[in-house]
């Protein structure tokens, strides 16, 4: 538990904690219930905390991390909502971290204490350091639902190779931290024991850098990525039966009506 200041953060969602400890902020996904699931309001929560960590004249840097055997595991697939939530309308471009936590002036650190997975595993990647438990899992799921994720198409080849990048996004199969680290999708693994302290260093490292060299950096830096094909994501997400069929097939714990009978 990080140590707290007097000064709170409203982040739009109690499932969200931003916790202070001296210039760095810690934004903890506590939603132990729904197993750290993200709400939209949660995923624009995330995205007000890179903001603050650049506004607030007390804070320097931001870490990311999850409460109990989970970081996160992308949005929840059952549509459900909770009422103590700012409202925030319909998981848009708008809504999403990912480009936020990618260009963040402040350092950002994922310290990945679990399960990591869809947009879990994409707050992880943009992350400026990704520090994972040696206990941390990972998958990108988002094909087994029958979404066409644009940001993991983008960003995926960059981290890990073509190779790789067709490997994990078209079998969906899960990976553990020693492989994660191997390909390239992380930099750092410790012992669960030791995550805290290794992601602080990690945002004391990055700190230590010029901050406007810094930007430069990741700005010639995140042009590696290709570009972001929302638009083709959100059609499909309204369109296309294919994510009713996987989300209503995962909710309901059977397999999606594609996959073809092996008789």
């Amino acid at each position: 538990m990080a140590r707290t200041t007097d000064k709170t953060y409203d982040l739009g969602t109690h499932n969200l904690r931003l916790e202070q400890e001296g210039p760095i902020a810690w934004c903890v996904i506590d939603r132990p219930h729904a197993r750290n699931a993200l709400t939209p309001a949660m995923y624009y929560g995330i995205k007000r905390a890179v903001y603050l960590a650049n506004s607030e004249p007390d804070l320097a840097a931001l870490i990311i991390t999850g409460t109990g055997d989970v970081f996160a595991p992308g949005g929840d697939l059952g549509g459900r909502t909770e009422d103590h939530e700012s409202p925030v309308g319909g998981l848009g471009s708008d809504v999403l971290p990912f480009l936020a936590v990618r260009d963040s002036p402040a350092p950002v650190i994922a310290a990945v204490n679990g399960i990591c997975q869809a947009g879990g595993l994409l707050i992880a990647m943009m992350a400026d350091i990704a520090v994972a438990s040696e206990r941390s899992t990972f998958r990108v799921p988002e094909l087994l639902r029958g979404i066409p994720d644009a940001t993991y198409a983008a960003a995926l080849p960059a981290h890990v190779g073509m190779a790789v990048a067709r490997d994990l996004l078209l079998s969906a199969r899960s990976f553990d931290a020693a492989e994660a680290q191997r390909i390239g999708l992380l930099s750092r693994v410790v012992a669960h024991d030791d995550l805290r302290s290794a992601a602080v260093e990690a945002a004391t490292q990055v700190l230590r850098t010029a901050p406007s060299a810094r930007v430069h950096v990741k700005r010639m830096l995140n042009e590696r990525y290709g570009p972001i094909d929302y638009q083709t994501m959100f059609w499909a997400l309204e369109h296309s039966p294919e994510p009713r069929e996987g989300m209503s097939a995962f909710m309901e714990k059977r397999t999606p009506k594609w996959v073809p009978d092996q008789g």
